[in-house]
């Protein structure tokens, strides 16, 4: 790891900074509004804006990625989460929150794609790629405490305002440790090659079924944060409780990436991901029956374990099956279905939870978790297959 040690160190340092820009937004910019007297709805509205950006322009950002490496994708999602960040600082208007939440939400999302091919491009072999994903998916979930905190904070301190200049800075960070990126010479393509689409990547089986075990691990940790509380406030558990069992499924899920790099060289990509899913169905499959707090906790304990070390493994796997220049494109392409899901599925959530209540949304989510890990199964000899084609 001494190889890249501080490449990767300025592209976790660069996420954080963006992501923590991102997130205080996130939280900051619904609490003026419903402080402002807007409806639930139109904080709905607000909220969904963060996602849908990033749906939008996932696929540009993965192809100027390819094209342009590192540093150029940066500058822009630098430009984009200050500017956000600048119209909240201005004005306090609704649409004004809404422009922001587009803003901060596409330039994060434009720097975690450029950030995420540059680290798997660094590492030589599936082992490497597992270690540089799992130090890299602390991120996210050290960016998803930076930012709240500190626009918590400062909101009480010194109003909205002050908030949301504070957290237009911090992108600029990223600016600075991406002098501890070195700069790259995307590869060459040849000019007889056909012109390509990036929708031809979806032709690669190995990657379809990628996408779609990804899809699925990705709305079970969408099932979770949705019908937890709903579960919790039916148990007679108090908030406070509530939140705890959250923070110990997110403890759970940073504590399994740290220890991933350690034990990387023992890991099969496509097992871990087939024996996660099928341990979150298990998980899923009990949890209804579940009453008291800390078996709850123990529960949301596994289940952050399970879902925790997958996403290393999807994105080596995801490097391992896409040609070099274009992986851009294909984290694009994961970078949208989890955005799509983290929009969607909560709709379909509350509609299929209000027939069938939702613990039983935990049995539904189970039984696709489950079955889809045959599909996980073949990834390793499609992977192959693809890889000597």
């Amino acid at each position: 790891m001494t190889r890249f040690s501080r490449p990767l160190l300025a592209l976790i340092l660069g996420q954080i900074s963006l992501h923590s820009c991102m997130a205080g937004v996130r939280m900051a910019a619904p609490l003026q509004a419903l402080r402002q007297g807007h409806s639930e709805w139109a904080v709905g509205v607000l909220m969904a804006l963060f996602a849908l950006a990033p749906i939008a322009l996932a696929l540009p950002a993965g192809r100027m990625a390819d094209r342009h490496g590192y540093h150029r994708p940066l500058y822009i999602a630098v430009s984009l989460s200050i500017t956000g960040g600048v119209v909240a600082a201005l004005t306090s208007h609704y649409l004004a929150m809404c422009v922001a939440a587009l803003l901060t939400g596409a330039g994060s999302n434009i720097g975690m794609i450029t950030i995420q091919r540059t680290a798997g491009r660094m590492a030589a072999g599936g082992t490497e790629r597992m270690r540089v994903f799992s130090w890299l998916g602390l991120a996210p979930a050290l960016a998803n405490v930076a930012g709240p905190v500190t626009a918590g904070a400062l909101i009480d301190l010194a109003g909205f305002r002050t908030a949301f200049a504070v957290l237009m800075l911090m992108p600029l960070a990223s600016l600075l440790w991406s002098r501890g990126v070195p700069a790259e010479t995307p590869p060459a393509v040849a000019a007889a090659s056909r012109p390509r689409t990036s929708w031809d990547l979806l032709r690669s089986a190995p990657l379809r079924h990628l996408l779609l075990v990804n899809w699925l691990l990705s709305a079970s940790w969408d099932v979770h944060t949705f019908v937890l509380p709903i579960l919790g406030h039916e148990r007679g558990l108090s908030a406070s409780a509530i939140g705890t069992i959250l923070g110990l499924f997110a403890t759970a899920v940073a504590s399994v990436r740290v220890l991933i790099p350690f034990i990387a060289h023992r890991l099969t990509e496509s097992q871990v991901i087939a024996g996660a899913m099928l341990f979150v169905a298990a998980v899923f499959a009990v949890y209804p029956f579940v009453h008291s707090a800390w078996l709850m906790a123990l529960c949301a304990v596994l289940l952050g374990l399970a879902l925790g070390s997958v996403q290393p493994m999807v994105m080596s796997t995801l490097h391992h099956i896409t040609p070099n220049e274009r992986h851009g494109e294909a984290i694009a392409f994961r970078s949208m279905a989890i955005n799509c899901s983290s929009t969607v599925m909560p709709l379909l959530f509350g509609m299929v939870g209000a027939a069938i209540g939702a613990a039983s949304l935990f049995w539904v989510m189970g039984a696709a978790v489950g079955t889809g890990s045959l599909r996980a199964r073949r990834l390793e000899a499609a992977a192959s297959a693809a890889t000597t084609s």
